[in-house]
């Protein structure tokens, strides 16, 4: 293990294995819903900010509970996604910066208990899925709830609070890569009466990684505490502090050597250090506080709000192959026109910045559950409003030594020899561009219904959002209106087909050759599908179609001077099945999807894959001494994707192309569950296979996860 900082805590607990259910409400087939809720469920301040079961929801929704992504091994939230249909959690490979995670063709933004928690890039912390009870994933345009934000959906996170049980665990794990991690999670009353609760989660992990001279350690603890005086009214309040001390494992490898051969070379280790020891770091640290509040006024009017105030810093240093366009070569002795070094050596560009992060936010809702003759309705009508603030400080050396002939921070990735030299500071104070704090104010107003007749269920939503931003050189107002309406039928056999229309924006900061103020990028998605519940409640499953345009992209037509530069439509279409259940001692969960995504030159989507698949069985039997054994296995399937450009427009237009082979993965896991233990352990990528996730038009791949073996012991108490 690679010398660093010691954490400073206690490596033990293991996995909470069950997830705690919380509190549903459900006027109808009470009985059906409450077996689901062993699946997953949604809660009040989870993704669609209702208590509306997911079998009466009528548009997509993925849910994994945290027993469903520890059966799998899942070591962040990325791998959590894994095993969603249409989403894809390893779109850049192996990754320690962040989770960019991909649904329906598009990366989606990252929220806790319904509010959003990330803003911009490298500017603080990952979550750690420890902290966690649950992971939703609410696919399509979901601006009629959200705001602003991509037309690929919302990943939100449920933040593990209190319960009214007693229960304590404590774990250690050890894995490949000189992994060893623990935490624990105490949870019980602070008094005799039980209005007050607690909970304690604390987690930490040295670990080094695939990569060499890239080390993955961080520490995060939860406490957070519930005050219910009765059982109308509940406020919880958590803070989070997580600290990350580590290297960048993404190296931006160059597509020759990866994707094909170098000539009289030919591959290199995809997952080749780059940087410069010593020199390459991703420190993180972010401070959270949360409030979670919800009081039923009387029998038909409730009112819940979530309030987050979060703060983050990122120190981020590394060194990577230069980049000179699209098509163009990485390596040296294309870069100078001659031959001065060998084929394989890359000059390379050094990157310094410190990036911070504030935000505030709050949303209150109130709910009204009302008849009208033969409807039942179930209104959702609330307010949201966030500030968030991000200012960064940066400095490139792009092909540092290159220009004055001094070959000194080059590197053979061949055959890679580190001298430890890097650009001296000076040199970056030089570069150095501190840019001005970029601020978004947005203030959003939303309704929605509910409505009941018989076995049919209408859902009519409406918000409307006024987003300011400001760059330090201009001041922009955007306002949007979006909607979202759906119907569903529930047939008696468990069958609920559906149909659904949703919209979403996202502003976009400029103005046109005209002087005009760009307009925000619009969505619109039509989705059509069919849910299945079991009439024993053990079984969901969801076949969704559904088509997306994206508007007011950039017209990939028009010239640098036109003033139609907002003219472009991007077109996502696809289908998806999703399916989990029990049946006798066997947990099974499958998943499959189609994708065309084409941006608005009619080009594919770069990093997407147009075919996915996957399924996982547990095995937990209940008879005999094979009581408490458990065994699992998992096979995930990701076809091609591709990348593709014009280069050499002004001159000899030619189509640059790049194809990244599809792969299959299988993971396993294994375990033993005693009074008071449990021992597991888990594989991924059981092969070990060496594979490429995404290669972009700009000429770098992106190595996919390597095997992980990770042993747990838990002991609850």
């Amino acid at each position: 293990m690679s010398s660093r900082n010691n954490l400073s805590f206690c490596l033990s607990s293991l996995t909470l294995s069950l997830l705690l259910p919380c509190s549903v409400y459900a006027q109808q087939n009470q009985d059906v819903i409450e077996e689901v809720n062993v699946i997953g469920k949604l809660t009040e301040f989870g993704a669609t900010k209702s208590r509306i079961p997911v079998v009466e929801t009528s548009r997509s929704v993925s849910i994994e509970t945290a027993a469903n992504f520890l059966e799998k091994g899942a070591l962040n939230l990325s791998q959590v996604a894994t095993y969603s249909a249409g989403v894809s959690g390893e779109a850049f490979g192996y990754a320690t910066r962040g989770d960019t995670i991909y649904s329906r063709g598009v990366a989606i933004p990252r929220y806790r208990d319904s509010i959003q928690e990330l803003f911009g890039s490298f500017n603080t912390t990952r979550v750690e899925t420890y902290v966690l009870e649950q992971v939703e994933i609410l696919k399509g345009p979901a601006s009629v709830l959200y705001g602003q934000g991509t037309p690929g959906g919302i990943v939100n996170g449920v933040s593990k609070t209190p319960k009214e049980d007693t229960f304590r665990e404590i774990f250690t794990e050890v894995g490949n890569n000189d992994r060893v991690a623990g935490g624990l999670d105490f949870n019980g009353k602070l008094d005799d009466d039980g209005k007050w609760l607690g909970r304690f989660v604390a987690y930490g992990r040295e670990s080094d990684t695939q990569v060499d001279f890239v080390n993955d350690d961080t520490f995060v603890f939860l406490p957070s505490v519930t005050y219910k005086p009765n059982d109308n009214t509940e406020f919880t309040a958590t803070y989070e502090f997580h600290k990350t001390d580590s290297v960048t494992a993404a190296q931006f490898v160059p597509v020759e050597g990866t994707l094909f051969p170098i000539e009289g070379v030919g591959f290199i280790d995809p997952d080749v250090f780059i940087g410069v020891p010593g020199f390459d770091r991703y420190d993180s640290e972010s401070d959270q506080v949360s409030f979670l509040a919800k009081h039923q006024i009387n029998a038909w009017l409730g009112v819940e709000a979530t309030a987050l105030y979060r703060s983050g810093e990122v120190d981020y240093q590394q060194a990577w192959p230069t980049f000179t366009g699209a098509g163009n070569s990485r390596y040296l002795n294309q870069i100078i026109g001659a031959p001065v070094a060998t084929p394989s050596t890359v000059a390379r560009t050094f990157f310094q910045t410190t990036n911070t992060f504030d935000q505030a936010a709050v949303d209150v809702r109130f709910l009204f559950d009302f008849t009208t003759g033969d409807l039942t309705h179930e209104v959702l009508a609330g307010v949201q409003y966030q500030d968030v603030a991000t200012d960064d400080s940066r400095s490139f050396i792009a092909a540092a030594g290159i220009a004055q002939g001094n070959f000194d921070f080059v590197l053979d990735l061949a055959n890679p020899v580190y001298n430890g030299l890097f650009p001296d500071q000076a040199a970056f104070d030089a570069a150095l561009v501190d840019r001005p704090e970029q601020t978004v104010e947005d203030i959003g107003f939303y309704i929605s219904d509910q409505i009941s007749w018989n076995q049919w269920r209408f859902t009519l939503g409406l918000r409307s959002d006024e987003v300011d931003n400001e760059d330090g050189t201009r001041t922009q107002s955007d306002d949007a209106i979006s909607t979202s309406v759906g119907a569903l039928y529930r047939f008696e056999n468990g069958l609920s087909p559906y149909i659904n229309y949703s919209e979403s924006f996202e502003t976009v900061v400029g103005i046109d050759s005209d002087g005009n103020q760009l307009e925000p990028e619009e969505a619109e998605q039509y989705e059509v599908g069919v849910k299945y519940a079991s009439n024993d409640g053990k079984s969901l499953v969801t076949l969704a179609a559904y088509d997306i345009k994206i508007t007011n992209l950039p017209n990939p037509n028009a010239t640098p001077v036109s003033a139609g530069q907002q003219q472009g439509e991007a077109s996502i279409k696809g289908v998806e099945l999703e399916g989990r259940g029990y049946w006798g001692d066997f947990y099974w969960q499958l998943a499959a999807s189609l994708l065309n995504a084409r941006d608005p030159n009619d080009f594919a989507l770069q990093a997407v894959a147009e075919k996915q698949a996957s399924a996982w069985v547990t095995w937990k039997p209940t008879f005999g001494n094979l009581t408490g054994f458990k065994a699992g296995l998992g096979v995930r399937y990701f076809g091609e994707s591709v990348a593709e450009t014009l280069i050499n427009q002004d001159t000899n237009p030619e189509l640059l192309k790049y194809v990244t082979p599809s792969y299959t993965l299988a993971d396993f896991m294994i375990g033993y569950e005693f009074p008071n233990w449990d021992v597991t352990l888990n594989v991924r990528n059981l092969e070990d296979k060496e594979y490429l996730t995404s290669c972009l038009t700009r000429g770098d791949c992106f190595p996919g996860v390597r095997r992980t073996a990770v042993a747990k012991v838990t002991y609850n108490f």
